[in-house]
C-alpha cells in the first residue's frame, strides 16, 4: 500500500528507541515483567488497549526450574488489540533475550547478564511501530488486528502460554503472520517456505529410580544405569528403524547421568534426550513411541521413572496463505526480494499459532551476510531494517483485512 513505508520511515527514530530500550534489558524464558512492562506503556501512550496473557501452571512452573531455565512465576504475554470485527490478523512478535554475555560494545549494549543476540528486542519494537501505523489509520482496518508480544520463545513455549490462555479467540483470530531479523541477510530482502519453516523439536529429562547396593550383590538392586544404558540404546534406533529415511531427523542423547563410584551400584540415574525434524508425522510418532520406550524399558527392568518434556512443533506456513501475503510484502521492499528457500532446522514455537490458523513467518535481512550469525554474543542489526519491518506488517494486515473484508 502507497504511503506505509514512508509513514514507518517517519517514526524511525522512536521505533529505534524503543529496540534500545529493550536491547538494554533483556529477560529470559517466559517471566519477562520488564520487558512487558514497558511494552503496555508504549501501547498505553498509543491509545492501544490491551490485556495480559499467558497461562503458567504450578506444572509447567516446576517443569520450567528442571529445564534449567530459572524460575517463571507467570507467563508475561500481552496482547494489543486495534480495529474491529471480522475478519482478525494476528501479528506476533517475540520480546525474551538469551542467557549469555553480550560483547557487541554497543552503546545501548545489555546492562545484564542476558542478551538480546537473536534480535527479539528488534522485534518487538518492528511491531509496536506497526502498531503506531495502524492505529493512526484504525478507521481505515476492515477488521481486527491483534498484536501479540510473546516471552519465552527460545524456550519453544512461550507462544502455547497464550494459545492456551485464549489468545486465538475473542475476537477469534482468522490468519497470523511473524518476522525474524537475519542478521546475515542484506536489509530490504526476505526468505520464507512455502509450508514447513521450522523444525520440531522435543527434549526429555528422565529421572531413573532404582534401588542402589553394593557391586558384589547385583541381585539385591535395581541398577539405573543398567536401565539407563538400554533405553539409550533403544531410543537411538528409534529413527533409523521408525521414521522415513527420506525425512530430516535426529535424535542425541546429551547426557547419561549416574553413580560415583565403580563398587556401589546408584540409586538413581538421569537421560537427557532431544530430536528434531522437520516432518511433522515423524514428530508425531516420536512423540507417541519415546514415551512408550521408556515406560517399557524402565519397567522391565524393575525400575520407575519421572519424565520431563518440553515440545516445541514445526512452524508450517499455508501456502494459499503464504502466496497472498508474498505481493503485499513486496509492496514495501519490491519484486524479487522476496524468496522461497529449504525449511531451518532449528525450532520456532510459532508453530504453536500455525498448527491453528493459516500463517506467514519469514526471515527478514537486517544485516550483511560478512556480519555475525544469530546467538553469537557479537551479533548486530542494521537500523535501516527496523522501519521496513513495521511496514509489512502494517501493509499485510491493512492488505489483507481488505481483501476478506
Amino acid at each position: 500500500m502507497k504511503g506505509i513505508l514512508e509513514k514507518a520511515e517517519a517514526i524511525k527514530a522512536q521505533i529505534i528507541a524503543d529496540r534500545e530500550t529493550l536491547h538494554q534489558m533483556p529477560e529470559v524464558g517466559v517471566y519477562t515483567p520488564n520487558t512487558a512492562a514497558y511494552v503496555k506503556k508504549r501501547l498505553t501512550e498509543l491509545g492501544i488497549e490491551y490485556k495480559d496473557c499467558g497461562i503458567h501452571s504450578a506444572q509447567e512452573r516446576e517443569k520450567v526450574l528442571k529445564m534449567g531455565y530459572g524460575d517463571a512465576p507467570e507467563s508475561t504475554g500481552v496482547v494489543g488489540v486495534i480495529g474491529s470485527g471480522g475478519p482478525c490478523i494476528l501479528l506476533r512478535a517475540d520480546m525474551d533475550g538469551l542467557p549469555m554475555e553480550e560483547t557487541t560494545g554497543l552503546a545501548f549494549a545489555s546492562k545484564n547478564h542476558n542478551a538480546h543476540s537473536c534480535g527479539h528486542d528488534a522485534h518487538a519494537a518492528m511491531l509496536l511501530g506497526a502498531a503506531k501505523i495502524l492505529k493512526d489509520m484504525e478507521g481505515e482496518l476492515k477488521g481486527t488486528v491483534k498484536l501479540m508480544f510473546q516471552p519465552g520463545e527460545e524456550m519453544g513455549y512461550g507462544s502455547r502460554t497464550m494459545v492456551d490462555d485464549g489468545l486465538l479467540e475473542n475476537p477469534k483470530v482468522d490468519a497470523a503472520m511473524a518476522l525474524h531479523v537475519a542478521s546475515q541477510a542484506e536489509v530490504g530482502k526476505l526468505t520464507y517456505s512455502p509450508s514447513v519453516s521450522s523444525g520440531a523439536m522435543a527434549t526429555f529429562i528422565i529421572k531413573i529410580q532404582g534401588k542402589g547396593g553394593h557391586s558384589s550383590e547385583p541381585q539385591k538392586t535395581i541398577d539405573p544405569v543398567n536401565i539407563a544404558n538400554q533405553l539409550c540404546g533403544a531410543l537411538n534406533m528409534l529413527i533409523p528403524r521408525e521414521v522415513d529415511p527420506e525425512a530430516f531427523a535426529t535424535m542425541t542423547v546429551g547426557a547419561l547421568n549416574g553413580g560415583k563410584a565403580s563398587n556401589i551400584i546408584p540409586d538413581t540415574a538421569e537421560i537427557m534426550v532431544s530430536f528434531r525434524t522437520l516432518s511433522p508425522e515423524a514428530y508425531d510418532h516420536l512423540m507417541t513411541r519415546i514415551p512408550e520406550l521408556i515406560d517399557h524399558y524402565v519397567k522391565a527392568w524393575r525400575g520407575t521413572y519421572e519424565t520431563v518434556v518440553l515440545k516445541t512443533p514445526s512452524t508450517v506456513c499455508d501456502p494459499e496463505f503464504s502466496a497472498e501475503v508474498v505481493p503485499f510484502v513486496e509492496e514495501i521492499v519490491g519484486k524479487g526480494n522476496v524468496n522461497p528457500v529449504p525449511p531451518m532446522k532449528g525450532a520456532e514455537d510459532f508453530g504453536y499459532i500455525t498448527r491453528e490458523v493459516p500463517a506467514f513467518f519469514a526471515f527478514m535481512g537486517a544485516g550483511s551476510p560478512e556480519g555475525y550469525p544469530l546467538h553469537n554474543p557479537n551479533m548486530v542489526l542494521d537500523e535501516r531494517a527496523f522501519p521496513i519491518g513495521s511496514a509489512i506488517l502494517a501493509n499485510c494486515a491493512i492488505e489483507w483485512l481488505k481483501a476478506h473484508a
